[in-house]
């Protein structure tokens, strides 16, 4: 849409190389698309439309707009500015070519149809008009081809083979058969219904996702990102020493408010590599942390991923109770990163180390002149909590946000200013959507051709009735489609076909979705798809994979926890679900016995403890946290009452080992 970088805005001038900063540009646009950057008229003209886009929905939100006309323009905006905005190859770039001016003519004859037909089109759809297959097929291209350009090829292919399987299905051996459907059937199914493309995930992302885009948009242009990153390492002493601690707390704050992983973990990158190095910390090391620190911003309130809309939608909840479901485990995911930063401090000698503070405020002098972003992290749970709908509390508190960044010069959202942050979060809403509408063809062909419930079944047979090994095949299938996919599509596709298996036997609906997206998560950190890894290698140096593998590590044990929701009858209490008998008390026990473990798991990860740890010692102190975090588990593998009381069992091998830590060897001198 414009000339500039599309590096995050709290990157200062120059803190990249040439190189670096092309290399972290490159796997931003992985992420979120190679644009165009116009100049000229044509940049107006994105700039409008994006504009447009976003008041549309401003007003949507505030006024009474039928659901089907909003999903059709919503998802004719995704495709005008995709076609407008995102080449249909890289040596295309910054020109609009003829097809796209085509493609652009027809995605709007494509939403005028549907929305100009009404509600007889929705009527028809089962006997359809010849031109309704016609329009019904050029949207079926234009949404892939989109979905293409903003967010790469594995969606539209994975698209076309689910496509393949509901024309092709009857010629399938059993139990993967079906009757097989042909395009009079399958495509007014896929693309006039509320069952394919404009479904429940472009429910979501008209009426929900895109303003909270807008709302990222508006607190990243008022500085919010850039006073929690200044704010992080004052409040941590601006010391080198602190540089981990600076790294997980900067997270936090930037987490919630981007909800991108990639942006996030380059916009600390930055800042907190030459610190790290100074410290002590390997390239791979660091780079691990800054991944693991950005992918929390998937996972942290207040506004987590475009999934977490999702799960609300699916479980017909408010966006209130996925926040209150989402807390203890985000709590407890930073509580296993800091339990990690402290043992590399330990590890590499630093506790204790003199070091000159960088030049930054204190953290009081920064409150007091930019506290007021600190609303990003309140508003909206404020105003929900009052009793207004997710809808409404994100449009007040846009209001608030914009009113508020007046008080600042430099944070002051003057109308032109205003204007293209508007656009800006309109524009970073196309991929979500081109992804949504995609994900919509999926789940069409799996709610036609019931293989949501075949594949539940295929699953408990194939676990032979356990639940945990179905939670297995579902970790590992989650995870498998993660892969290939972004964290929104894999949601919606497991959630519609990996997640039944589980509630099949008795996990509560809430907790099996949670699974399901938090395994969705973790793919953001695995291979060949490893974004915010590979980002953070770019900036301190060091291989990719390695950078990958360090990142497994400083997450593999916040991500062993989705389990607890799914196989121990208490475990939800870490969901703050309900549950007859399940007291305050139960619920803080939990929460105990979590961080106790994930405190252990850490310690097995990272081999230290006060002193390097054995390897005898490392396979104990795992065994001990899988104790305290999974006793039921334990209790499932050798038989109820075979093992007493495991997590007790636990508690005290993980003490007798922090013991005998502290009789050994004293710890490394720190360098001074």
């Amino acid at each position: 849409m414009s000339s500039h970088s599309v590096l995050p805005p709290e990157i200062a001038p120059g803190a990249l190389d040439e190189a670096t900063a092309a290399r972290v540009e490159q796997l931003i646009e992985e992420e979120e698309g190679a644009q165009h950057r116009f100049t000229g008229w044509l940049r107006w003209v994105a700039l409008l439309v994006a504009l447009a886009m976003a008041l549309f929905h401003l007003w949507a939100a505030y006024d009474i707009v039928p659901t089907t006309t909003l999903r059709f323009v919503h998802v004719g905006f995704a495709l005008v500015l995709g076609f407008l905005l995102f080449p249909v190859a890289n040596r295309f770039r910054n020109r609009l070519m003829p097809w796209d001016y085509a493609l652009i003519a027809s995605g709007l004859y494509v939403v005028w149809y549907l929305i100009a037909g009404g509600d007889d089109l929705l009527d028809s759809y089962v006997f359809p008009e010849p031109m309704d297959l016609v329009v019904g097929w050029a949207l079926v291209v234009l949404v892939l081809e989109v979905t293409r350009r903003s967010t790469g090829w594995v969606m539209p292919v994975v698209s076309l083979c689910f496509l393949a399987y509901a024309f092709f299905g009857n010629h399938l051996p059993p139990p993967w058969r079906h009757q097989g459907y042909d395009a009079t059937r399958l495509i007014p199914h896929v693309t006039i219904t509320l069952d394919g493309i404009f479904g429940p995930a472009v429910d979501v992302s008209s009426s929900i996702i895109i303003l909270f885009t807008i709302y990222g948009a508006i607190l990243q242009a008022s500085g919010a990102g850039k006073f929690f990153v200044d704010f992080s390492f004052a409040a941590t002493g601006g010391k080198a020493a602190s540089a981990g601690r600076t790294v997980v707390l900067s997270s936090f704050l930037l987490g919630g408010p981007s909800g991108s992983g990639v942006a996030t973990t380059v916009t600390l990158g930055t800042v907190a590599w030459p610190m790290m190095k100074r410290v002590g910390y390997r390239a791979d090391d660091a780079g691990g942390l800054l991944a693991a620190g950005g992918l929390g911003a998937i996972i942290s309130p207040p506004v987590l991923g475009a999934a977490a809309f999702l799960i609300a939608e699916y479980l017909k909840i408010s966006y209130l109770e996925v926040l209150r479901m989402a807390a203890v485990p985000t709590c407890l995911y930073y509580a296993s990163l800091l339990f990690m930063v402290e043992l590399d401090q330990r590890r590499i000698g630093a506790l204790g180390r003199v070091e000159e503070a960088m030049p930054v405020d204190s953290a009081w002098a920064l409150t007091k002149k930019y506290g007021f972003h600190f609303s990003s992290l309140l508003a909206i749970i404020i105003f929900m909590i009052w009793g207004f709908s997710p809808t409404m509390s994100v449009l007040y508190a846009m209001g608030v946000a914009i009113v508020l960044s007046f008080l600042t010069r430099a944070s002051a959202l003057w109308p032109m200013k205003l204007v293209e942050t508007l656009a800006s979060g309109a524009v970073q809403s196309v991929g979500i959507a081109a992804t949504c509408a995609c994900a919509g063809i999926i789940v069409g062909v799996i709610t036609l051709t019931g293989l949501g419930l075949k594949f539940s079944e295929i699953a408990i047979q194939a676990a032979g009735g356990s639940l945990l090994v179905t939670a297995l095949y579902t970790a590992l299938i989650v995870w498998v489609v993660g892969l290939a996919v972004p964290v929104t599509a894999s949601y919606i596709i497991c959630a519609v076909v990996a997640a039944p298996a589980l509630i099949k036997l008795g996990v509560p609906d809430y907790a099996a979705h949670m699974f399901v997206f938090y395994y969705a998560v973790l793919s953001e950190v695995s291979p060949p798809t490893a974004l915010s890894p590979f980002a953070a290698a770019a900036i301190t140096g060091a291989g990719p994979y390695r950078t990958t593998l360090q990142a497994w590590k400083y997450t593999l044990p916040a991500f062993i926890l989705p389990f607890v929701f799914v196989t121990d009858p208490e475990g939800i209490a870490l969901l703050l679900g309900s549950k007859p008998g399940l007291t305050g008390v139960d619920i803080g026990w939990q929460i105990f016995l979590a961080a106790a473990g994930l405190a252990a798991l850490a310690a097995a990860c990272q081999g230290f403890l006060r002193v390097a740890m054995a390897g005898w010692e490392r396979v104990a102190m795992a065994v001990a946290g899988l104790m305290m975090i999974f006793p039921a588990l334990v209790d499932g593998i050798f038989g109820a009452g075979t093992v007493p009381v495991p997590h007790v069992l636990g508690i005290l091998l993980a003490l007798a080992l922090v013991g005998w830590q502290w009789k050994g060897k004293a710890p490394p001198a720190a360098v001074a």
